[in-house]
């Protein structure tokens, strides 16, 4: 049996323990102390015989580290453990920007994936797209890597190449990529007039000058005689929750936008300001699987508050808020503290967001080389079969606005 296997074999009996653990004791709501001093006796026992009934003596350091991380991942995919030395590597590095391939990660499941690439990145312009999984990165596997220390693995000097083995969600054997990191700035809002006066806006990431982008859209294409309008937000995985409240304002002079709330975070409301809304028009938000953060902030306050219809596919389920928790032994686990809910109380990051009306998006063409690579000249192609009025999507948005 090889240590890979051994490692493979007993991690997973522990995380799947633990995820035994974890499901009895939030299951039962309110346990008594009593009750979770129960489930813990029962994971100490199954290390115990692990390590006394097991065919060979296993790696307890590394199984211990599997079982954390498991432990983790089980309630929180953006969750991390790192090391006393992995935290000193992350505080330093928390507040330098630095160059990256333009990835948006989470684990699911195990490995690290891909929630989105941001476009025009190195990572978009080579292919990756929403559920890719990340087998290493820098030659260092991914299962059971902290998340937080592989966005440190991805990030460096400009120019600067990283090797990643990745599963494309369209390929079953892992392929070798390899990325120049670069400081992508967030692509600009566009918009343009479609058919029956229907203006359109895509908003492929979101930040405070996207969102004045947006109201900038939203007034020209008033100007230009808009009487309906569509707000793309699909792949729009890039900005934090503050940009999708204020989006949402941008459409909605009343009602909840959303609120945040944790077990210790009291729960704070966002309401909508009447006097940042820009439009009523009568409006659809199309979303998929690489929607998250702040944009399905928005797309669920423009739902739930009955002010747009959502077309597509449901989002990816990321909208909390992290806290760094420092640990006895100088490491530290970053963990969601809160989350975000949609007006009508449900937890984004648990429910994501479902569309009324469910299309799916349409599988892109891409042509590879003889190594399995996505061919450069393929990408702008991808990008043409999407976002216009053959795109499916968009035909049953303008469908339903023209009803």
């Amino acid at each position: 049996m090889t240590s890979r296997w051994k490692y493979l074999v007993v991690s997973a009996s522990t995380c799947l323990t633990l995820f035994f653990l974890i499901g009895s004791v939030l299951g039962q709501g309110a346990s008594t102390q009593e009750d979770t001093l129960k489930h813990i006796g029962v994971f100490s026992e199954v290390v115990a015989r692990i390590q006394s009934e097991y065919v060979e003596e296993p790696d307890m350091r590394s199984v211990s580290l599997g079982a954390l991380d498991g432990m983790l991942e089980a309630i929180d995919p953006f969750a991390s453990y790192l090391n006393a030395d992995q935290y000193r590597d992350y505080l330093k590095n928390k507040d330098v920007k630095q160059a990256g391939v333009g990835l948006i990660l989470s684990k699911r499941p195990g490995y690290v994936s891909v929630v989105a690439a941001i476009p025009g990145s190195p990572a978009a312009k080579a292919g990756f797209e929403t559920g890719d999984m990340i087998e290493s990165i820098k030659g260092v596997a991914t299962r059971d890597m902290p998340l937080a220390y592989a966005n440190m693995l991805l990030e460096g000097e400009p120019g600067a190449e990283v090797d990643l083995s990745v599963v494309h969600v369209r390929q079953v054997e892992p392929q070798t990529v390899k990325l120049a990191r670069a400081n992508t700035p967030p692509p600009p809002v566009d918009s343009s007039m479609l058919a029956d006066k229907v203006g359109y806006i895509n908003v492929d990431a979101l930040g405070a000058a996207q969102v004045k982008q947006t109201a900038d859209a939203i007034q020209n294409l008033q100007k230009d005689g808009a009487q309906k309008l569509i707000l793309d937000l699909r792949d729009c995985a890039a900005g934090a929750p503050e940009d999708g409240i204020a989006l949402a304002n941008l459409f909605l002079d009343k009602g909840r936008i959303t609120y945040l709330q944790g077990q210790r975070v009291p729960r704070q409301n966002f309401d909508a300001d009447p006097a940042k809304a820009v439009t009523t028009l009568p409006m659809a938000v199309l979303t998929d699987r690489g929607t998250a953060s702040g944009a399905e902030i928005a797309a669920a306050a423009l739902q739930d508050n009955k002010r747009a219809q959502l077309v597509g596919e449901p989002t990816y389920g990321d909208a909390s808020q992290l806290k760094a928790i420092t640990m006895e032994d100088g490491g530290a686990i970053i963990l969601s503290v809160a989350k975000y809910y949609s007006p009508n109380g449900q937890a984004i990051q648990d429910t994501r967001v479902t569309p009324a009306l469910l299309v799916p998006e349409p599988e892109p063409q891409i042509d590879y080389d003889e190594n399995g690579e996505p061919l450069p000249q393929s990408q702008p192609q991808v990008d043409l079969q999407r976002k216009t009025t053959g795109d499916p999507v968009v035909k049953k948005a303008l469908e339903i606005l023209n009803k």
